[in-house]
């Protein structure tokens, strides 16, 4: 590349092989983080009034409400508890003793997919994979690359759009 000679890759393919190579390198180490969560689901599913979508979402319904749905582009008033599959709690509305608004497409996606399952008055609780959380990036010091996540979701209020 210095000389102007060919070169075997152009700038996106040289790009994209550096980005496979590092994300391989990060998924080593944290393999065991990958199978903690796989082999929790596995365990999880299998418990009575859990149920698994097609995305591979877990969830289980602690109170059924008969509110309004929303949909994914609807902004809605939820109370929530976070947590790590060990038990250490990441973050709280009840903690900070207010309850959170935010429009659904601007969330991770386990939150677009399983507030969509619920009624507004409902309660449930959602197992989500890494890839329907924060994926191989995590966030913030609290929660690390590749985790299962654990919610607890109280949809107050469906908004709308």
């Amino acid at each position: 590349a210095f000389t102007g000679a060919k070169t075997v890759l152009d700038q996106q393919q040289a790009q994209e092989a550096i980005s496979t190579v590092l994300n391989n390198a990060n998924k080593s180490k944290f393999a065991g983080k990958i199978a903690e969560g796989k082999a929790f689901l596995e365990q999880n599913k299998k418990r009575t009034g859990v149920q698994t979508t097609a995305s591979g979402l877990q969830y289980e319904v602690l109170k059924a409400g008969n509110g309004a749905k929303a949909t994914a582009t609807d902004s809605v008033l939820v109370n929530y508890k976070g947590t790590l599959l060990d038990g250490k709690q990441f973050d709280s509305s009840y903690d900070r003793g207010e309850p959170i608004t935010f429009t659904l497409n601007q969330v991770i996606k386990g939150w677009t997919e399983g507030v969509q399952l619920m009624n507004g008055g409902s309660k449930y609780k959602f197992f989500v994979p890494y890839n329907l959380a924060y994926g191989e990036r995590g966030y913030g010091p609290d929660i690390p690359p590749y985790s299962t996540l654990i919610f607890e979701i109280e949809l107050l209020k469906v908004n709308g759009k």
